[in-house]
């Protein structure tokens, strides 16, 4: 792969990490699990990046992998995620570190985030990322008037999980 393209990939993921970080937070429970989702999603990343057409924002093709990866890591493992050595491309990517401190007042919200399905888990990520209806579809592969359908109910079984 060319330098131009690896300097591409290495700037956008640098630019939307921090969506990497959150999605990393649904779908794990501790710094370790977290740190080698991160690492595993960056590895699907790059070795799908070569096939991004740029038909979508490259946010919205990074949300479609990010989740898709945690949703299968998840799915085979739920008590530890393995992830795969991907020694042939070293990336110097300065990782923000993801201050927790910084979001106790969302701790509660992902703990009752957690407790929702996988589909359910994407589909508030997505919106509480400001995502449009139209977004969050493509990006899950529903339709709009389905997003709208499922965000109203999994609002309805977030109040009853915090508001027991």
């Amino acid at each position: 792969m060319n330098k131009e393209l690896e300097h591409k990939f290495v700037t956008e993921l640098q630019n939307n990490q921090n969506v990497v970080h959150k999605i990393c937070s649904l779908y794990t429970n501790n710094r370790e699990a977290h740190n080698d989702l991160f690492q595993e999603i960056t590895i699907q990343l790059w070795k799908a990046y070569p096939k991004f057409r740029g038909e979508s924002k490259f946010s919205t093709w990074m949300y479609r992998v990010s989740l898709n990866t945690a949703i299968t890591l998840y799915r085979k493992s739920k008590k530890r995620i393995k992830t795969q050595d991907y020694d042939s491309v070293i990336f110097k990517i300065k990782a923000d570190e993801y201050d927790e401190t910084q979001e106790q007042q969302l701790k509660l919200m992902y703990n009752a985030v957690k407790q929702l399905g996988d589909i359910d888990k994407a589909l508030v990520f997505l919106y509480l990322e400001d995502k449009d209806y139209s977004e969050i579809a493509e990006t899950l592969g529903i339709t709009e008037v389905n997003a709208r359908v499922k965000m109203n109910r999994v609002k309805n079984k977030l109040r009853t999980i915090l508001n027991p």
